[in-house]
């Protein structure tokens, strides 16, 4: 092949636009995912992040199970404590000895009415959270049988259409290297600038692809001559002639169907 000083103006563009129609396909194969590799990125995050919030409801419920084996004990301990002042009762010498003992006993039996009261609560916390967590799962499964069909649909259109962008991916970079760098660089300004990446179009009906804005004649005939790069002055986008453009859409045509 040429070197990249010695090809035409007519070479330049053909280069251009034959890479256009390969980064225009490879664009159509990202669209046909569309969204769904960001769906299934947000439901597996979902799915964690209830799978989490289960394990610490779950944490939680044996901490509170743990208080509440801690207040019977208290309660256990109190019960012993409040026989063996009663026993103590029994050997008292005086009326303070035994009004004493009586207000340990007292204070014995408001410790196991509080740890009673305060095992009715964590019992009702245990309760609500049970409920939260069968909510929780409840929601776990249906995410992640959602989750489960986005990944199949998404495995399928990977499975359609991953061998050929990887093809047209290195066809891209192999035609890149073979356009003068400053061209590359203005095509990939142009394609991140204007709407669904079309950098290069070609004239139809006397204005420039998917453009309203009718180009002069006197343009179009420069455009057809092929004698110098010229660019749309309302969107910035290089312009080819009908005629080029048909001609490589029909050579990369038959290169998309090999890919």
């Amino acid at each position: 092949m040429a070197k990249k000083n010695d090809v035409t103006v007519e070479d330049k563009l053909r280069a251009l636009y034959d890479l256009q129609l390969v980064d225009s396909r490879i664009d159509e194969i990202r669209n046909v995912r569309g969204e769904l590799p960001l769906e299934v990125e947000d439901l597996e995050d979902e799915v964690a992040g209830l799978s989490k919030r289960l394990d610490k409801m779950d944490a939680d419920i044996e901490v509170i199970e743990n208080d509440i084996k801690s207040k019977k004990n208290l309660i256990d301990e109190s019960k012993v404590t409040m026989k063996k002042y009663a026993e103590q009762q029994k050997n008292v010498r005086n009326n303070r000895e035994f009004n004493a003992l009586s207000k340990e006993v007292e204070f014995q039996e408001l410790e196991i009415e509080l740890a009673e009261k305060h095992i009715k609560e964590y019992r009702a916390q245990i309760e609500q959270k049970k409920e939260v967590i069968e909510q929780t799962k409840g929601r776990l499964d249906e995410r992640k049988k959602h989750l489960e069909h986005k990944k199949s649909e998404l495995n399928e259109i990977l499975a359609e259409t991953e061998k050929e962008e990887q093809a047209l991916i290195k066809k891209s970079a192999e035609f890149e290297k073979n356009i003068e760098d400053r061209l590359v660089n203005a095509y990939k300004r142009i394609r991140s600038n204007v709407k669904n990446g079309l950098a290069i179009v070609p004239v139809e009906r006397g204005a420039s692809g998917g453009s309203y804005f009718t180009i002069p004649p006197q343009v179009i005939m420069e455009i057809a001559g092929r004698k110098k790069i010229i660019t749309d002055e309302h969107s910035g986008r290089i312009l080819v002639d009908e005629e080029l453009a048909k001609e490589e859409q029909e050579k990369m045509h038959n290169l998309f169907a090999k890919a």
